[in-house]
């Protein structure tokens, strides 16, 4: 059975779990606190060209959205998203349940604009019942989108001044950065988005860890006590020379750049394939995550040997698939699904 259904079907990377045997047995604190982690945090911090960058490791995406907007909204506010992000669609009702509502943006290719940001302030302050209403606090988008499609540098620093202007963090979700940066049409560096945003995360889970966020955020302005707002969540590891150790290996020789380019090289191939076969593309994706319509008929055939997300409906006869690669991607994968359509 081939599978293309997510980022994460493998474990983690060779180099990854080397590091991990090799320090095994050196006695460490926790919570954080351990070498690998502090020595991890200032590789990021000289990559992204941010020697005030605050950095915290944490176990997943979910959990770090959910801390991440908890800890710098006030009670009182939400948080603004596309209406296809990650926040607002696939993490069951998680920044909601800590009090927090997702205030929805219409999106255009999986993305907002900053005008569209500065609209909607606009028009919420001008509205008389404003008071009685959930305030915007902050902006929320991914890089790449859910659907695998990328802001460009402009558009960026669009967002970033519209958030600046109504003074509310920007707040980018990495958790595919890897393959964002990678992509031939990216014109953003890991260095830009630091510059650009507030706070944003570098995923690892997806991206050659076993597991693993890095939380950075670049202006000094990480929420006070935020280690202790991580415990409340349940998200502290104790053990956080696992992430640590983890991050150190990745961002090492830019190996987390290096395996990004693999699963950029092997989308493309996919995406290349499904075209000259007469697939239509429902985005024009540049990353990892390829998305096709495809008949149901299809659809049901290939599901006998193939692994592969049904993404949402399409019309009455066809549904949008999606097919994503990663750092462990083989090209005979690759090559096999393509025989098969």
């Amino acid at each position: 059975m081939l599978s293309f259904a997510t980022d994460y079907l493998e474990g983690a990377h060779p180099k990854v779990l080397e590091k991990l045997v090799e320090t095994n047995m050196v006695q460490e604190p926790g919570y954080g606190t351990d070498s690998f982690s502090q020595q991890a945090a200032d590789k990021i911090r000289e990559t992204i060209n941010c020697p005030q960058a605050q950095i915290k490791f944490l176990v997943g995406g979910t959990q770090t959205n959910q801390v991440v907007i908890d800890a710098v909204l006030k009670k009182y506010e939400g948080v603004i998203a596309p209406d296809t992000g990650h926040i607002a669609t696939h993490e069951a009702g998680a920044i909601e349940f800590t009090g927090h509502k997702v205030l929805t943006i219409e999106n255009n290719d999986g993305k907002i604009s900053g005008k569209q940001v500065d609209t909607f302030i606009n028009d919420f302050y001008k509205d008389p019942n404003e008071q009685h209403m959930v305030h915007p606090g902050m902006v929320y988008i991914s890089q790449p989108t859910e659907y695998g499609t990328l802001y460009t540098y402009d558009e960026l620093k669009s967002l970033s001044e519209s958030c600046r202007k109504h003074n509310i963090p920007l707040f980018i979700d990495g958790a595919r950065l890897g393959y964002g940066l990678m992509s031939d049409k990216s014109d953003l560096t890991m260095a830009d988005i630091a510059e650009l945003c507030d706070v944003f995360y570098i995923g690892g889970t997806k991206i050659g860890a076993l597991c693993g966020e890095a939380v950075v955020f670049t202006k000094n302005n990480e929420p006070k006590h935020f280690t202790t707002l991580i415990k409340q969540h349940g998200a502290l590891l104790a053990k956080g020379r696992l992430t640590g150790i983890q991050f150190l290996t990745l961002f090492t020789d830019d190996l987390y750049l290096k395996i990004s380019k693999h699963a950029i090289d092997m989308a493309k191939r996919i995406k290349d394939g499904f075209l000259k076969k007469g697939y239509n593309p429902y985005m024009d994706s540049h990353t990892n995550q390829q998305f096709f319509i495809v008949d149901h008929e299809t659809i049901a055939k290939l599901k006998e040997k193939v692994d592969f997300a049904v993404w949402e409906k399409y019309d009455d006869t066809h549904m949008i698939v999606r097919f994503v690669t990663c750092w462990a991607t083989k090209e005979e994968s690759v090559d096999a699904v393509l025989n098969l359509i």
